[in-house]
Order: structure tokens, then sequence, then C-alpha cells
């Protein structure tokens, strides 16, 4: 069953669909010191049937190692034109090339296929945040048809959140509009709060 939140999300990705920065949003995790660390990812859908977020991410990233430590995260997500912000809090899967769950290798290659030939490249990349040692690494067109992209690549991950609180911010008119969604069991509660 679809969560009440997914009906304003949805009509904010259709009003801003216009702006393809609008898929953007921000991760939030905690890495193992205790400190948070943000960076942007890109929404992907939903997985079929559930409320989870997708996102594709790169299991030698540092992400990976601070999910592992701790699988809370929080998504920040604002869209320009419709001035809505979402923050979806909830706990993060990491689907890699050694899951059991068929489904989830399913959605994991479904992601894959649907990446463009440039994004699938970079998970062939070096590793992400090691010292660039090599300045001559090829990227042009030429070369990334050369790599074989067609199955999904061992560094390659989808990234899961599974929302357990979403807070729904609306900046449009006077007086704003706040709503807080919380998952309790298998039911979902909202409650209107002051923005």
């Amino acid at each position: 069953m679809l969560a009440p939140w997914r009906s304003p999300l949805a009509r904010a990705l259709h009003r801003n669909r216009s702006l393809a920065y609008a898929r953007y949003l921000q991760l939030a995790t905690v890495r193992p010191d205790g400190r948070p660390t943000n960076r942007t990812v890109v929404f992907r859908g939903f997985l079929d049937k559930s409320n989870q977020l997708q996102m594709a991410t790169d299991i030698r990233s540092q992400k990976i190692d601070q999910i592992q430590h701790q699988a809370y995260g929080e998504l920040c997500w604002y869209f320009p034109k419709t001035r809505e912000q979402f923050r979806l809090a909830g706990s993060l899967t990491v689907v890699t090339h050694t899951e059991p769950e068929p489904l989830l290798q399913l959605a994991r290659r479904s992601l894959w296929h649907a990446l463009s030939p440039a994004a699938r490249s970079q998970f062939a990349w070096p590793n992400p945040g090691a010292p660039r040692i090599d300045e001559s690494l090829d990227l042009s067109p030429e070369a990334i048809a050369n790599l074989d992209l067609d199955q999904p690549l061992d560094t390659f991950c989808l990234l899961l959140l599974e929302p357990d609180s979403v807070d729904h911010l609306d900046l449009r008119g006077e007086p704003q509009h706040r709503c807080l969604y919380e998952r309790q069991g298998d039911t979902w509660m909202s409650q209107a709060v002051n923005p």
C-alpha cells in the first residue's frame, strides 16, 4: 500500500518535471566517529510496489561504510518551482552483486540498464576518493563504447531508503503548510503542524 505522502511527492515531481535538477536530493548519513556527512544523489524512482526510494551508488564510496556502521539516513529534497521541501528519514539498504534476494537483484539490474552508458562507465573508474595517480583516464565516447556494460559491474549498488517519517513543507501561501507523516507498523499517521 502506498503511503499518504506519495501523492504530494508525486505532484511535486510532476510540477517540477521540466527542471532536470529536481531529481537531485541530499542524502545525510553518519560517519563512524558520529559526525554527519551529506552528499547529492539522484532519485531513480521507487522500488516496485513499495515506498522505497531508489538511488545508484558505488560500493567503494564512503557512504557504504557509513551505512554499514549506521543504516539510517535522511533525504532532503527541495522543489524550486513549487517551493516544497520533503525530508524523508528511514533505514538504508545497500543491494550489491552478492544480494541473495532475487527480486532485489532484479531491481539492481533494472536500475543498471536504466542508466546511460556514460553513467554506467563511472563504475569502472578508479576508486572514488583515492588519490588521482593517472591523469590520462580516458573517458572519451570511444573508450566508453569499448567497455562491457551489459551486466552490472560489481562496484554498482542499488541504494534503497525505506522512509519511516516524512516532513513535507509547502512554502507557498500565508500561512505556509507543513505536514508530518510517521509510520507506525504498517500504518501511516499524518498531522498538520506549524511551519
